[in-house]
């Protein structure tokens, strides 16, 4: 049975860039839609006062940076199903395999994870927490953690679209998931349509049962459409295949940790404020929130990037290894860098999204939010080239030592420098966001290095191996 080739090999710069972009710009929007779930909550726990957007911060961030941890390891499954479909064009059981074993390795990822979030709230009240604020916040991660099982495997099926050029379905996914989620948490956060007002709880049960109907929305895609049903990616579902999910493991535990490096220090970031002031808690999300709806475009071209090394590695072709890492790595700094003066020009209209400055503790909290969006406003470029550095390095299957580098980057320089800059130095929230820029300037510098020393590292496979 045919199929159309949605993966054509480049014959140039343009080319490149086109098919780039043909797989991204889904990829780009789905990331947008899932980042605009989350700024809806972010703006309708603001509309309750600064301590429920505070405690919406630290609960969503907590979760997210161990959901980030899984991200990585489900990630693994992208490269893996690129190399195959570059090896094999129409490879069928292979990629049946890596999908079945990318979503055993999520559930078994998940279920130790509900349980150590169940101690939430102890966990926070260790970290020097208000106790008011640990209290609200783990009220909300015992609804959200839910949501990380069908997060992670919608990661899954979105890494199989990927590889068949198809990644359309997921953005389709994704929108439906932002108006769902906009309908619901207005409903369930602020008491609308009939229901109670539950707050930072209400945000924690529509974002997890949002996630459960865009998985199983995703599901039904892959297994009725025509294009996709001869895979049977369920078809014997329950089959170990023992070789393949180590293999998912030990490509994708790196690539885990340096994503979960990666948000765990702006977890970190958000605990360090919280030892400063609850309205820097709730500046830090805003700007958090901001910075992170810019950072889904590259981050859409760093999972195209990573497909198309992925490709050139499966047909051991240096050329478009590089010309794929290359045109990836320009677009995605080179939109950031846009974003980095449109911040830097109109940061009181960014922040004016999300804060009411006439509101309760308005004033503040708007104030704080300005003067680390300008920080932000800076880091744009260093954040761009550090996401399609570690996804070039990642087509390649190259992920330890970029995990070291992450490592090093977030928590030896990006927390260190902060954490000195804010209690030592007195800049308070201020030099948390400049030690955030300096982890991010670190690695991304690493990141190139190691991408241009490619070939000389043996990373690169040659065509006569």
């Amino acid at each position: 049975m045919s199929e159309p080739c949605p993966m054509p090999m480049s014959k140039g710069w343009a080319d490149e860039a086109r098919a780039t972009l043909a797989l991204a710009w889904p990829l780009i929007l789905s990331n947008l839609s899932g980042a605009l779930i989350h700024a809806t909550d972010v703006f309708l726990l603001g509309k309750l006062g600064p301590e429920p957007l505070a405690a919406g911060a630290l609960a969503t961030n907590f979760v997210m940076s161990i959901s980030l941890f899984g991200m990585g390891l489900m990630v693994a499954t992208a490269p893996m199903i690129a190399s195959e479909k570059g090896r094999k064009a129409h490879s069928v059981r292979d990629v049946r395999r890596t999908v079945r074993q990318g979503l055993w390795l999520c559930l078994s990822f998940c279920v130790p994870i509900w349980v150590l979030l169940s101690f939430s709230e102890q966990i926070f009240r260790a970290l020097g927490q208000q106790p008011d604020l640990a209290r609200d916040a783990a009220a909300m991660v015992a609804a959200l953690k839910w949501s990380m099982f069908p997060f992670l495997g919608l990661v899954v099926l979105r890494s199989f679209l990927s590889a068949k050029g198809r990644t359309i379905w997921a953005l389709y996914v994704s929108l439906l998931g932002v108006i769902a989620n906009a309908v619901l948490n207005y409903g369930l956060v602020l008491g609308k349509f009939g229901f109670p007002q539950m707050g930072v709880v209400g945000a924690g049960i529509g974002s997890s049962l949002v996630n459960f109907g865009m998985f199983l929305v995703m599901v039904g895609i892959v297994t009725r459409h025509k294009d996709f049903r001869r895979y049977h990616l369920f078809g014997r579902f329950w089959r170990a295949d023992w070789p393949r999910y180590r293999a998912l493991v030990r490509l994708g535990l790196p690539i885990g940790l340096t994503m979960g490096f990666e948000a765990s220090v702006f977890s970190a970031a958000v605990f360090l404020m919280g030892l400063i002031s609850t309205e820097s808690v709730a500046a830090h999300a805003v700007a958090l929130q901001i910075a992170s709806l810019t950072f889904m475009v590259p981050l859409g071209l760093a999972q195209a990037t990573t497909v198309r090394v992925g490709l050139g590695h499966g047909r051991r072709d240096p050329v478009m290894i590089g010309r794929a890492g290359w045109t990836g790595f320009a677009l995605g700094v080179g939109f950031m860098s846009l974003m980095a003066l449109a911040m830097g020009l109109f940061p009181n209209v960014w922040v004016g999204l999300f804060v009411d400055p006439a509101g309760e503790g308005g004033p503040a909290v708007a104030q704080l939010a300005i003067s680390f969006l300008m920080v932000a406003a800076i880091f744009q470029i260093v954040d761009g080239a550090q996401v399609m550095g570690a996804a070039m390095l990642r087509g390649l299957h190259d992920t330890r030592v970029p995990m070291i580098y992450a490592c090093i980057g977030y928590w030896g320089i990006g927390i260190g420098v902060g954490a000195f800059l804010a209690f030592r130095a007195g800049l308070d929230g201020l030099g948390i966001w400049i030690g955030l820029a300096s982890g991010l300037a670190v690695v991304s510098l690493l990141m190139a290095w190691r991408w241009m020393r490619r070939e000389k590292l043996g990373l690169v496979p040659l065509r006569s191996e």
